[in-house]
């Protein structure tokens, strides 16, 4: 379960803000959120995984108020818009860097499943350079389920593929979720994908977030 309560963030030097934004994703639901843009979506993202500090308000994971802890303690995976990944990392440590972060040793040999699970044991010696685009979206996607989170925020993750492209990674977003038995809360700016994916449909609108289920 995801839980926002009177989530409240001003942007430095004022302007932008979120005032009293509160929102309840139950467990195990693909949750999309749409808006427009400028409107927060991947603010609440940042402030969600601990990239960005509310100036009130709580966060809950699973009941677990996680509002001041680091984001390595969240036990949050997080996928942003540009994938984020490091220029002078090959695949294999960009998709360990999480477990080291954490201090945890792949004991079980769950980087291996996740990585043939996504189709790149082939890429595990290669820059980002030398990916295409739906490569390095399965890479971002097995750094950020590295760790074996129980949440996990995608913000666009679709918007750089191409229509046949999109397609094929909407299946592998559905079956992530199921496997791992997911709360996802996925931004889009498509309505044909938040209908595809989401359990439950949300918007961001002047600062409040309003939707429900399908």
């Amino acid at each position: 379960m995801i839980s926002l309560e009177n989530i409240t963030w001003k942007a430095p030097g004022g302007g932008f803000g979120l005032e009293e934004v509160s929102f309840t994703i139950p467990g195990g639901a693909y949750a999309v959120m749409m808006g427009g843009t400028g409107c927060g979506k991947t603010t609440l993202l940042e402030i969600l995984c601990g990239l960005r500090k509310p100036g009130q308000g709580r966060i809950l994971l699973d009941d677990r108020d996680v509002t001041h802890l680091e984001p390595r303690e969240r036990g949050i995976g997080y996928v942003p818009q540009d994938l984020a990944l490091f220029p002078v990392q090959r695949v294999a440590a960009q998709i360990a860097f999480p477990l080291q972060m954490r201090g945890l040793k792949d004991d079980q040999g769950m980087i291996q499943e996740l990585v043939e699970e996504l189709g790149i044991s082939h890429l595990m010696s290669r820059l980002p350079d030398a990916l295409s685009g739906g490569e390095k979206q399965r890479v971002a996607l097995a750094r950020a389920l590295a760790a074996r989170p129980k949440v996990l925020l995608l913000d666009e993750p679709l918007s750089a593929l191409d229509e046949a492209t999109r397609g094929q990674a909407m299946e592998l977003l559905r079956s992530l979720q199921a496997r791992h038995r997911l709360t996802v809360l996925h931004v889009t700016h498509s309505a044909s994908e938040a209908a595809a994916l989401g359990s439950l449909l949300l918007r961001l609108e002047n600062g409040a977030v309003t939707g429900g289920t399908k």
